[in-house]
């Protein structure tokens, strides 16, 4: 049987990238940091180890068409007092003993339950696979989305403590206005008080990038992880080329959870057949090599003799077996599986219309995302310029001192937004991907060459 797709495959990466997490702490890449996850990720590991029992199990059902051969032997020993008319001198107590041995080959020559079930395992074969694909593009998913919020903490904090700095320059001029006179004690006040807010809210950045490292760190194993940030005006990428709906056509027969749901079904009306089966004969076909071989005579004769010159004789059987009543088992059997059957198909449906859900929203999220970045980058240059226009007006007395600080706050929380819009369009792309089934680790490359060496 051929599986439909092939199974993802690590990108190889050069043994001086994976000693990156020696003990001296470096940035890492994301490719790199994926390729150390599929190795200690516990919840991907437990994903192959079933990937593996499944391929194990589905297997198994070979074992229901293929021949079944078996050796089998027995040994009597009888002690009695015989007579025996043909040989007098052998009257009294004797003993005597029965060898006989065989190899049994049973072939099934029609069953339609086994077939059935050979069939299913085929299925199960390919659902196997698709669970594991779905699992594979999970945790790439998983250790980019932590990647980057590690790294929008981390753009966070320093722009806290960036802000930080403006603020306790302001504080300071603020105080010397008004030690001569140029300004008045609410300047002061307004700049100590937003100076203390932004104290606290680095104490929250702070914690944040601790937490972030340590949920990246629940992937890959390692707590002293440096990310790699974007390059500095990097460009990112481009919009998707082909329109909605041809994602969401795409997705209803790439993606692995409508795969899933469709051997699903497939299993289910192999089950029907299964139940069906039961009001079916039967015929199994056999060969037995085998023979007798008796020690010291029998009741009968005092010879040892055996059955045949060569001991194993060869026989062949037909076995035909016809159901007459099981009591009705089979009828409800039949019921039961034509049931999972129907909820098999509703089940398939609503994994299209889940999945073509998740692929518009993708989709629409990532085209907003993408007019969302540069939004936010005007919106830098603007709050940039309105902030060189606060502190002119009030180095010459038009403007008071809140209204620096409030276009400092107004800056600097534009850049946290701008750098987290443009971590989530990256991550937004390949969550696209994974929802129309397509995303694979080579997804990376392009996203890992934007990240600073």
């Amino acid at each position: 049987m051929k599986i439909s797709r092939n199974l993802f495959r690590p990108i190889p990466i050069a043994l001086a990238v994976v000693l990156s997490f020696s003990s001296q702490v470096r940035a890492q890449s994301l490719v790199t940091l994926y390729e150390i996850a599929r190795e200690y990720d516990a919840s991907f590991i437990s994903a192959k180890a079933l990937y593996e029992a499944n391929l194990a199990k589905a297997n198994q059902t070979l074992g229901g068409i293929l021949p079944n051969i078996s050796l089998g032997s027995t040994a009597t020993r009888t002690n009695a007092t015989v007579s025996y008319d043909k040989a007098p001198s052998s009257n009294g107590e004797n003993t005597f003993g029965v060898y006989s041995a065989n190899v049994t080959m049973t072939q099934p020559l029609y069953r339609p339950a086994v077939w059935a079930t050979y069939k299913q395992g085929g299925r199960q074969l390919m659902l196997a696979t698709a669970q594991f694909e779905a699992a594979e593009q999970e945790l790439l998913v998983r250790v980019t989305q932590t990647y980057f919020d590690l790294l929008s903490s981390q753009d966070s904090l320093e722009f806290v403590r960036a802000q930080k700095r403006a603020v306790a320059e302001q504080l300071a001029s603020a105080k010397r206005n008004f030690e001569v006179g140029t300004a008045t004690i609410t300047g002061v006040r307004d700049a100590q008080a937003r100076y203390d807010l932004t104290h606290a809210q680095e104490i929250s950045a702070e914690n944040d990038v601790r937490i972030k490292i340590l949920a990246l760190g629940l992937a890959v194993g390692r707590t002293d992880i440096k990310a790699k940030p974007l390059r500095d005006n990097s460009k990112l990428i481009d919009p998707p080329k082909d329109p909605m709906e041809t994602w969401v056509s795409r997705s209803e027969s790439m993606s692995p959870i409508v795969r899933q749901a469709e051997l699903a079904l497939d299993v289910a009306k192999l089950e029907v057949d299964k139940a069906s089966a039961g009001h079916l004969p039967t015929l199994d076909g056999s060969i037995v090599y085998g023979g007798t071989r008796n020690f010291g005579g029998t009741s009968t004769s005092p010879l040892t003799t055996t059955s045949s010159n060569h001991i194993l004789n060869p026989s062949a059987s037909l076995t035909l077996s016809v159901p007459l009543f099981a009591g009705l088992t089979t009828q409800y059997r039949i019921r039961e599986t034509k049931a999972l059957e129907q909820k098999a198909l509703a089940d398939l449906d609503n994994a299209k219309r889940t999945v073509a859900q998740n692929t518009r929203s993708a989709y629409l999220g990532l085209i907003a995302g993408l007019s969302q970045v540069k939004a936010y980058e005007a919106a830098e240059a603007s709050t940039q310029s309105a902030l060189d226009a606060n502190k002119l007006g009030y180095s010459v007395g038009v403007n008071i001192n809140i209204d620096v600080l409030n276009s400092q706050s107004q800056l600097y929380q534009t850049k946290r937004d701008l750098a987290k819009a443009r971590y989530d369009v990256l991550v937004g792309t390949l969550k696209l991907r994974q929802a129309t089934g397509t995303l694979t680790p080579q997804d990376l490359e392009p996203i890992n060459q934007l990240l600073a060496p």
